[in-house]
């Protein structure tokens, strides 16, 4: 790939995705795969006039070796100088820039449950930091190709031509044109005259049907919000857009307003491991039976993370004819996939949802309905047939999806 459209594509993450302001300090997470254009991003924010640019790097081969060597102890364990760093980013808020790379099959035979315990027992410790920092920093997420993650999407090439396709592909779905920049603020502008209309009809309840077997509606809090696009740093009302590339209108519904059969679409990358082939039924918001062809015991262990992990944190609408869904590209890869289609996500909601959310604690937000988990995950349930119907507050049924697309 050239290196030019590559620094476009640098300069758009820092710019228009973390909007680096200068003094600023920045955290890029990202893997060992591209760190050449890694390189790049950290250039750009220091063009932009960061202060401080730090990169945490992982290596997914070697965490799977972690995961299977240290004793479930030593993997639950936060150590001082973690909680260190947890509290100095609370009280610093870095902008954070995720660059995703991971293999979508990496962690397969890691032992899930395990994984899982020593999750939950760090994030006891987490926790209080992350609400302290909710809403209140910028961030973003992009990706770059690893070779196999190439692989995984284009298995009939060779192992540089599907890195070549897989760069291709992530550069078309970003809008990463001739001008990214001035393409973002146009798409920006879109979604954000579609969230005003649907904000505007008092929409109580969203009713999915298709006929894969999906039949499913979900209770909205009164005063909250469709979002879609760039956001604003609480505080320092600073713009900035968190997923490079981002196709959805999204809602954080009701916790434990949700009843019928969700049936998804595409497969799930969780933890390095795929979950194909599953459906998902939910009583009072709760989902309460799970059935998949691979890695069903996998997306039961998910849901049990704990209280609201079976519980919905977000529905997202993305017409059928997108960027991402149009390419033909399957990605294994959520930030991709997501956005080829209509999505729920189980676990915690998004407190910005909500109207005056600032003036809140996090704990009154959880209390008017937003939930409240360690994981957030999204899963695909958009088809070419879904249709969406919403249900007013008073009474009116309302179009939204027709034939998986935007009816208005």
């Amino acid at each position: 790939m050239k290196k030019t459209v590559l620094r476009k594509y640098a300069k758009l993450i820092a710019a228009k995705g973390g909007n680096v302001q200068k003094g600023q300090d920045v955290e890029i997470m990202a893997e060992l795969d591209q760190p050449e254009f890694v390189k790049m991003v950290v250039e750009e924010c220091y063009a932009l006039g960061a202060r401080k640019v730090t990169v945490d790097w992982s290596y997914q081969p070697l965490t799977k070796v972690h995961q299977k060597k240290r004793s479930l102890t030593t993997l639950s364990k936060m150590e001082d100088w973690e909680v260190a760093k947890l509290k100095h980013h609370s009280e610093t808020l870095p902008v954070r820039i995720y660059i995703e790379s991971e293999d979508p099959d990496g962690l397969k035979g890691v032992n899930q449950v395990k994984m899982s315990k020593a999750a939950q027992a760090r994030y006891k410790i987490i926790k209080p930091y992350r609400e302290a920092m909710e809403n209140k920093y910028q961030w973003c997420i992009a990706a770059v190709p690893g070779a196999a993650w190439a692989k995984k999407v284009f298995p009939n090439e060779t192992r540089s031509r599907a890195m070549e396709k897989l760069w291709e592909a992530i550069l078309y779905t970003s809008r990463v044109d001739e001008d990214p920049v001035a393409a973002w603020d146009a798409h920006n502008k879109d979604l954000s005259e579609r969230c005003a209309y649907l904000n505007s009809l008092g929409i109580e309840t969203l009713e999915y049907k298709s006929a894969n077997g999906t039949d499913f509606r979900v209770g909205m809090i009164e005063d909250a919000l469709f979002m879609g696009g760039s956001e604003c740093a609480q505080g320092s009302g600073i713009e900035f857009n968190p997923n490079i590339p981002s196709e959805e209108v999204f809602i954080s519904p009701k916790k434990g307003v949700a009843e019928g059969l969700v049936v998804a679409s595409k497969p799930l990358s969780y933890r390095g491991e795929l979950i194909e082939n599953f459906s998902i039924r939910f009583e009072e918001g709760k989902a309460v039976e799970v059935h998949a062809e691979k890695n069903e015991d996998l997306l039961k262990e998910m849901i049990s993370m704990d209280e609201g992990a079976p519980y919905l944190g977000e529905c997202a609408l993305v017409p059928y004819d997108s960027p991402i869904r149009n390419s033909g590209v399957l990605f294994f890869n959520t930030l991709f996939d997501e956005n080829a289609a209509c999505h729920l996500a189980l676990g915690h909601g998004f407190t910005n949802t909500l109207k005056d959310y600032d003036k809140y604690t996090v704990k009154e937000c959880y209390e008017k309905g937003i939930n409240d988990s360690k994981i957030h995950v999204d899963f695909m349930i958009g088809t070419e047939d879904l249709s969406i119907t919403a249900i007013t507050r008073d009474g009116k049924r309302v179009p939204i999806f027709k034939d998986g697309n935007w009816a208005f």
